[in-house]
This record gives C-alpha cells, structure tokens and sequence, in this order.
C-alpha cells in the first residue's frame, strides 16, 4: 500500500558524503559494472521467477538463491529455520550489520505458470517484477562487488526472506529480528521507480470473522436468525465509518462467504476485513470501532427475529504489521534520497507496507527502495518488467547501501 509523495531536503553534510564515496575507483567501477550488467540481472530474473515460490512453499526458490549467494562468495550462505536465505559480506567491523534484503514469495498460489514471455523487449510473468526484480538486484550487487574489490567498512547481511507477501504477514523479516540483535540499518528492495522511496511503515490488521447461527429451510425455519444478514449489517456499518484523514487510515472488507443454497436460512457467513493505518494509535481505535460493529449487527439479527444470542461472532486475527515513521533528516533517509539524487531523480518520500515496518517499528534505520525498470499489473498474471535502463535502481541501492555501511579506509557510516 502506497500513500501520498512527500519533497525532501538533502543536507550539505550527505551531500559532500555522497560526493567523496562516488569519487572512489572502486565505486565508480562498481556503478559501470551495474550498467554493463543490466541484460544478465535481467536474464538472471527471468531464472529465478520461472521457479515458483507461493506462499508458504519459497523453498524451491529459496534453494536455488542459496546456491547464487554461495557461488558469489558469501560466507555462512544457508537458509535459516523460517526458510529466509541468508548470506555474509564480510567487513572490517562484524557489528552491527547492514541488511539488504528481497522477498522470495510470490502472491500466485502453486500451480501457477511462470514461464516468462519476452515481447517488443519486454518480459511478461507473473512476479517478474514484484519481486523478482528485487532479487535480481541483489544479485547484481553482489557481483559488482565481487568484481571491483569493495569492502565495506561494516558487514552486510544479503538476505532472501519469506512471507512478504498477504497472510505471510511479514514472518520472515520478523523471525530475522527476533533472531538476531546484531542488525544497525535495513534496505529492502521492491520494484518501481526508483525516486520512490518508502521511509513511513503503513501498519496493518487483519481479520477473518464468522457468524454462526442454527440455520434453516428458508420457508419452514423462516423466523430464524441468518448468518448471512448478520454479515450484511456488519458490512453495512462498517461501510458507513468516517476516518480522519490524517493521519491516513483506511479500512476494507475484502472477502465474504457463507451460506449453503439460495433456499437456505444461513448457518456460517465469513468475511476478511483489512485495517491500515499510519499510525498505530489510529489502527488500534479503528479496529475496536468495527469490531464492536460487528458485535452489535450479531445483536440486531439476533433482536430482529427476538432470538437473542442465536448467532454468535467470532474473530480470528490473521495479521498484524507494526507502522512506524521516520522523519525526512534522518540520516538513513537522507542517504538513500542522496542516491537517487545522485543519478538525476527527484527523491519522493512514501508510505507503504513492506519488510521495512519490522525494523522501522523497532527504532531500526530502514528504508525501502526500488529496484529500477518499468514495471506494472504486479499482482496479476499480467505482470510485467521492461528492463530497459533499470540499472539505474540497482546504482541508486548500491550507493545507498555503501552509503550505511561506509567504506574501508574511505568513509564513516552515515548510520552507526
């Protein structure tokens, strides 16, 4: 989820920073490697897409990027207990680390195809972009590093994590921190433009609810309480909720079902309810006004037919993602707009829903950037990537992650 840009003022101190790190040979170097390597990255994406990966079932996928990270020289390179792959840069300083993070999961349930297309220089597949994009430039990274020498000043974590995606709810960036208290400064990567960059965690909840009720012949048990119309009140009254709009917060019903025929008083009805917000107070209050809505339709089916306590609703929370903020003069902020800047963007500052609300929530640097491309209809089996000058994602990353990790010899890190 996205929300509205935000202009950012880059200070004289990043500035000069910038200045220096891309003044070096090795960087330099580095950044030509990305532009010379941009058909292979796209090549490489197109290998690792055709692997399915739905959710909860990354394994295969995750597999082969084990593989990738160990030919490329990461050391400790494996999968770890959630099944995020994980693999270390070494640095000259072990603590704290730097992470740079994709997502292995896909939204396309097992069974999908995923066999590229390639027409007019574009690659047709579903999760080609999203995100598969990220994947590939981690990679791609990992190679321009590979190939020019750079060390970095503080390690760097690669990382391949699972459960990014819907009701993965974020469980493997979220076992990475549970796990590990060794982490300084966070970069995801997603696809998109690369001025885009998300500093603000939307934070979500999630809710699967169901009513329950004795059912019946719609003639003969006419009179008895409907799971169903229990429903309907409950979206009815949610749909006629006002939200502030600021903070941003929204709410939607996404799914509902029940019932058994169209000649049936409804015994089970279940809807899907998505709560975001910004802010996390605003969630909380958000979500105790539509839950005790929800209570009181069950009530008003239950008075309408004077069955009281008939139908009975349940809730089961299927999701919750932290929100955080991070203001534009934080320095991890500043550092990845600097990047974009660097390469002729104009940085904008988002809002969305991504890895980085893990540490983002936990007072962590992070930020989310865009691997480069042109990209769109993610989510559909109409997805697409069009690679064309998409290195200059992979540059601004690149920079933005020597930026926090600082160089050996060279340059500070602008985090720790």
């Amino acid at each position: 989820m996205s929300q509205s840009n935000h202009e950012i003022v880059i200070s004289d101190e990043t500035n000069q920073l910038i200045a220096k790190l891309t003044a070096l040979t090795e960087v330099r170097e580095a950044i030509a490697f990305l532009k010379a390597d941009n058909g292979n990255t796209a090549a490489e994406q197109i290998t690792l897409t055709e692997i399915p990966a739905p959710p909860f079932k990354e394994d295969k996928r995750a597999l082969w990027i084990a593989e990738r990270f160990r030919e490329l020289g990461l050391l400790e390179a494996g999968i770890d207990g959630e099944g995020n792959v994980i693999g270390l840069l070494e640095g000259i300083q072990s603590d704290p680390k730097i992470v740079i993070a994709a997502h292995l999961d896909t939204v396309f349930p097992e069974g999908t195809d995923t066999q590229a297309k390639i027409q007019d220089g574009i690659i047709y597949a579903p999760g080609i972009s999203d995100d598969g994009r990220g994947l590939g430039v981690l990679l791609s990274i990992l190679r321009s590093i590979r190939e020019t020498g750079i060390k970095p000043l503080h390690s760097v974590l690669f990382v391949a994590d699972v459960g990014e995606e819907g009701l993965g709810d974020l469980r493997g960036i979220r076992a990475l921190f549970h796990e590990r208290s060794d982490i300084g400064g966070f970069i995801s990567v997603e696809p998109g433009d690369p001025a885009g960059l998300v500093c603000t965690a939307v934070g979500s909840h999630r809710y699967r609810i169901r009513f329950r009720g004795p059912g019946g012949h719609s003639f003969f048990a006419f009179g008895t309480p409907s799971a169903v119309h229990a429903l309907g009140r409950a979206v009815s009254h949610i749909s006629d909720i006002h939200i502030p709009d600021n903070p941003a917060t929204t709410f939607t019903v996404g799914t509902v079902n029940g019932g058994t025929s169209i000649n049936s008083i409804a015994e089970d009805a279940c809807m899907s309810l998505d709560m975001r917000s910004v802010s996390t107070d605003a969630l909380i209050t958000l979500e105790k006004q539509i839950l005790d809505l929800v209570r009181k339709a069950a009530e008003e089916e239950n008075k309408r037919w004077n069955a009281k306590g008939t139908i009975t609703v349940s809730f089961e929370k299927v999701g919750e993602r932290p929100a955080g903020f991070q203001t534009p003069d934080r320095p991890i902020v500043q550092a990845a707009a600097a990047a974009v800047s660097f390469l002729g963007f104009s940085p904008r500052l988002r809002a969305s829903s991504t890895d980085a609300n893990i540490p983002i929530s936990l007072g962590i640097p992070a930020i989310t950037m865009s691997g480069g491309g042109i990209s769109g209809k993610e989510h559909t089996l109409e997805e697409f990537f069009n690679p064309e000058k998409s290195f200059l994602g992979a540059q601004a990353v690149l920079i933005t992650l020597l930026l926090l990790s600082g160089m050996n010899g060279y340059t500070d890190s602008l985090i720790l």
